[in-house]
């Protein structure tokens, strides 16, 4: 009987060697077959982008006379804009009762996009004259830099004698849990230019407050609505009808009372 031939070490070790470097050839050309289809990809996506960006660029032109109207028809509502901002909760945790009664003179919102939407925007707040500053427009402007990373500007608050908000200490209390009353002023958002691409209030008055401040002005008025305070509901089940406990005690008060008229019926006869 024939012996099968005997494989050296030697020769299997050079076979396994040969298939993983095969392998490995495979493996890169299917990563060099990946980057180029990629490549593709990224190149649809930046068409994509700047297809979405012109038709982002028609429609916020579309958008400003209607944006006007209804900055005509909020300046015929008082306190529209602090109760707006009150009522919003990133908003109105960054509100001690100072800024609050300096809101109360702000009369008019505007976001003004730039015709280039990708550069930035700025924000405008109008006030009425008051004992604070007096500034009658506060603007903060976000934008792109020479470098092309985030900037940003404002105007510089005048304040009256004795009237500067931002310059309020913490009465020693600093290390201590601040109070509502003792927290840093929203109007030191003017002047903080640290980090303009995480200036998260410009971006929630931009993208949140600005596109509808209706539903933030309404909110309290609109959580009172749909609170409740049970009453006569509180009697009835999900259906609208009353609980099986009280339709029960009142078949039982019914039944009683046939019972006894017919006892009556059965003695007088």
């Amino acid at each position: 009987m024939a012996t099968a031939p005997k494989v050296s070490k030697t020769d299997g070790k050079n076979n396994h060697d040969a298939a993983d470097e095969q392998a490995d050839k495979e493996q890169q050309e299917a990563i060099e077959q990946i980057d180029e289809v990629q490549n593709e990809i990224d190149k649809l996506n930046e068409n994509a982008s700047e297809e979405i960006l012109k038709v982002e660029q028609k429609y916020n032109t579309l958008r400003q006379p209607y944006f006007k109207k209804r900055s005509d028809l909020i300046a015929k509502i008082p306190n529209f804009w602090v109760t707006a901002f009150v009522n919003h909760p990133q908003v109105s945790a960054l509100l001690n009762e100072d800024d609050e009664e300096a809101l109360q003179y702000l009369t008019k919102v505007e976001v003004q996009e730039f015709e280039d939407i990708k550069s930035g925007y700025r924000i405008n707040f109008y006030f009425d004259k008051n004992p604070y500053f007096t500034n009658d427009m506060l603007t903060k402007e976000f934008h792109l830099n020479d470098t092309g990373d985030p900037s940003s500007e404002s105007t510089a608050i005048k304040w009256n004698e004795g009237k500067d908000l931002t310059k309020k200490t913490n009465n020693g209390k600093q290390g201590k849990k601040r109070s509502h009353e003792d927290q840093e002023s929203f109007f030191s958002w003017f002047g903080d230019h640290g980090d303009a691409g995480a200036d998260e209030l410009g971006e929630v008055i931009k993208d949140d407050i600005w596109p509808n401040p209706l539903q933030y002005y309404l909110a309290s008025e609109i959580d009172e609505e749909t609170g409740g305070d049970g009453g006569e509901d509180d009697d009835l089940d999900d259906e609208g009808n009353f609980d099986e406990d009280e339709e029960g005690d009142e078949d039982g008060e019914e039944e009683a009372e046939v019972e006894g008229e017919e006892d009556d019926e059965e003695e007088e006869g």
